[in-house]
């Protein structure tokens, strides 16, 4: 797996979801679309367990959390940025989403949940903010976010 292909992966689901509002209802749409037992799920979820094996993705470690920007955003992935974190029984750095943010919930252990949620799609809209917080063992997530905005607050 290479991060072209990886961004291939992505970019029909940054192509769905471009130009609409981050709410409840892109939620719905999206564990409807791509549910967490599907085979685009799936994919994208051993897309990564192979993309972290190889090295570079989850690269970075801080405060028990292995993170890193996959891809920057740009045309390829529709205006959205695409970062993976590796979490096991952690609460992270409080963040603001300025445009939202849209993710990808992948338990690596059953009883993993990421801000209360199990497998599939959560979605934050705009001026949001939260801990991600991963219970219960250790869940991959990936976040999309508009333009990349990400605000980490002190």
């Amino acid at each position: 797996m290479t991060a072209e292909q990886f961004r291939d992966l992505i970019a029909p689901i940054t192509g769905g979801i471009h130009g609409k509002a981050l709410d409840g209802r892109l939620e719905a749409e999206l564990n409807a679309a791509y549910p967490a037992d599907g085979a685009a799920f799936y994919d994208i979820f051993e897309a990564c367990k192979q993309a972290i094996a190889a090295g570079w993705m989850c690269n970075r470690e801080a405060g028990g959390i292995r993170f890193g920007r996959v891809i920057k955003p740009g045309d390829a992935t529709h205006g959205f940025s695409v970062d993976v974190v590796d979490m096991k029984d952690v609460k992270g750095p409080h963040h603001r989403h300025p445009k939202g943010e849209v993710d990808m919930i992948m338990p690596i252990d059953a009883a993993a949940q990421f801000d209360g949620s199990g497998a599939g799609w959560k979605v934050y809209g705009p001026d949001s903010a939260h801990h991600p917080t991963v219970t219960g063992g250790r869940a991959l997530v990936l976040y999309l976010l508009p333009q990349g905005a990400i605000e980490f607050t002190k």
